[in-house]
Formats: C-alpha cells, structure tokens, sequence
C-alpha cells in the first residue's frame, strides 16, 4: 500500500517540524513525568489518574508518528517559483460571492486546513471547485446549505 501524498507549504512544512521537535523533547517528558507521579499517588497502577497519563501519552506518541508519516510523505509547494495564470496548489485567491462580499483563500493540501485563516484544503468543495480556474471564472460549490456561487477576482 503506497503512503498517501501530502502537499505542504514550506510555512506548513515549518509548523510541522517545530511541533515534532516539541512533542519529542518537550511533551514526551511531561507526559512521562505525570505517569511517574500518578504511579507514586496511589500503588494501585490502574487508578484515574495513571489511565488518564497513560492516554495522555497514547495521544501524544501517536500524533508524532502521524506528523513523522506527513513529514516523509511531503511534497513542497512552491507556488511564488511558477507563477501560475490558474488556480493551484499554493495559490492565493480572492473570490467574490453573489452578494458582492470577498473573501480570500490559499488552497494547502489538507495537513495545513485552517479555515480561520482561510487555509483551505486542494479536496474541499470549494477547493476543488477553484483549481484550475483562471480570473474572472465563476465557480461553483456544493456547501451544507446548498449550492456557493463566486467569481475568481485574483490569484497570486
């Protein structure tokens, strides 16, 4: 079975890195920390607060293999090397909705969704519906409330 690509930003990529070195330095010693205390609170190994320190330390080794998997699967996105006339990965867009509202995307592939800062994923609804796409083409996206009419005002 082939690993799954992940597209990165060199930004995402960063963000990555700096949480695996956290986890593992940091975090790793917390976790270890808190079942060594939890051991020596109460004899009994299987007390709330080991079980929580030890789901703790599930949650905490399993995020560092998912972020090493990403991290080995990665494949940089340098949108400023080649510009590009359409919409693309690494893209930067601003849309214009059918009410005259903008609003502004860059299209990540989908370890970077943030949608606070308008990091959309390249297999989102709205991100499918843009790749491609060129300045002053009208796209359209499914949403839970229905269809999403816009209009691609610039890409950079």
């Amino acid at each position: 079975m082939s690993e799954k690509e992940n597209f990165l930003t060199p930004e995402g990529l960063a963000k990555l890195e700096e949480e695996l070195e956290y986890l593992r330095t940091v975090r790793r010693q917390e976790v270890a920390e808190n079942i060594q205390k939890a051991k020596e609170l109460r004899s009994a190994v299987n007390s709330p607060e080991y079980e929580e320190a030890k789901n703790e330390q599930g949650f905490v080794e399993g995020r560092i293999l998912a972020i090493e998997r990403i991290i080995k699967n990665a494949i940089i996105i340098h949108p400023e090397a080649s510009p590009s006339e359409s919409v693309q990965l690494g893209s930067r867009v601003t849309v214009r909705h059918q009410d005259g509202s903008e609003e502004f995307y860059i299209i990540v592939g989908s370890a970077e969704v943030n949608p606070r800062e308008g990091r959309i994923s390249n297999v989102s609804p709205v991100g499918k519906a843009l790749l491609g796409k060129r300045v002053g083409d009208e796209v359209e996206a499914a949403a839970p409330a229905g269809g999403l009419k816009m209009r691609i005002v610039e890409i950079r």
